[in-house]
């Protein structure tokens, strides 16, 4: 994150306050952190069964944003830190993501910055490698990124595929948006309504993986895992084609499409 030129300030670790990493200074808390440095944006690389603790601590210190890279909190642990953090106010992306990027600007995150071009498409992935495919083939359709956000496969996460596509429409630099999902939950279903309810404004593809998953069984993600007919990648596709979103059925064409759209 520092070599992409993000404005990394500190890190912290409990104990090891007062020593210096990378150049920046290491905290015992991130309420200390906030203080000395003016931080407005916590990334949380915690473990698993400590980062649930991780994230409300740094919504307690009035930060903006919070990305937890963190994959395996408890899911008892997350429907607690859920509510927390959206009684604060505070913006949480994943758990269990790569993060967001603005390419050639900021970077908070896991993502290979290379594979991201600075451009007006925005892209909202479940998965993190499907999310660099998709930045690599906008790059090669002549075509670049506003913003990038791998919002994460667990079954509770912070900001939902809605609310980032609320964010894309809202955004004057953003002309059309990519969504990326997979099967099981509501997340996809539920912004294509979304979309279609707001006059679909700006131009979205979508690509929800999954096809051949069978009933019942977790794919990768803890959160892909179809508990009904509706979870499906075809009624998931089905539904987003009747709300106005171009779909296509392999990741191959997701560059192309929305070249195309645009």
């Amino acid at each position: 994150m520092i070599a992409y030129g993000t404005n990394v300030v500190g890190g912290v670790t409990p104990s090891k306050g007062g020593q210096m990493h990378l150049g920046r200074p290491v905290f015992n808390t991130v309420q200390d952190g906030v203080k000395y440095t003016g931080a407005n944006v916590s990334i949380i690389f915690v473990p698993p069964m400590f980062a649930a603790d991780a994230i409300m601590e740094a919504t307690d210190t009035g930060v903006e944003v919070i990305v937890a890279i963190t994959e395996g909190i408890p899911v008892g642990d997350m429907s607690k830190t859920y509510h927390f953090v959206k009684q604060k106010g505070v913006r949480l992306v994943g758990p269990n993501c790569p993060g967001i990027i603005t390419p050639e600007e900021s970077k908070i995150g896991i993502m290979p910055g290379f594979a991201f071009k600075k451009g007006r498409v925005g892209l909202i992935s479940k998965s993190g490698t499907l999310l660099y495919e998709a930045a690599d083939q906008v790059a090669r359709q002549g075509l670049g990124v506003s913003t990038a956000i791998g919002i994460g496969g667990d079954p509770i996460i912070g900001t939902t595929t809605r609310e980032a596509v609320q964010l894309f429409m809202e955004d004057r630099e953003t002309d059309g948006i990519i969504i990326i999902g997979e099967i099981g939950g509501q997340l996809e279903p539920d912004a294509a309504r979304w979309i279609q309810e707001n006059g679909n404004k700006k131009p979205v593809v979508g690509f929800i993986a999954g096809d051949t998953a069978p009933k019942g069984r977790t794919m990768g993600h803890a959160g892909a895992i179809v508990g009904g007919v509706e979870d499906t990648a075809q009624a998931k596709k089905n539904l987003m084609k009747e709300c106005g979103i171009h779909i296509v059925d392999s990741p191959a064409e997701i560059g192309k499409r929305i070249a195309e759209v645009l």
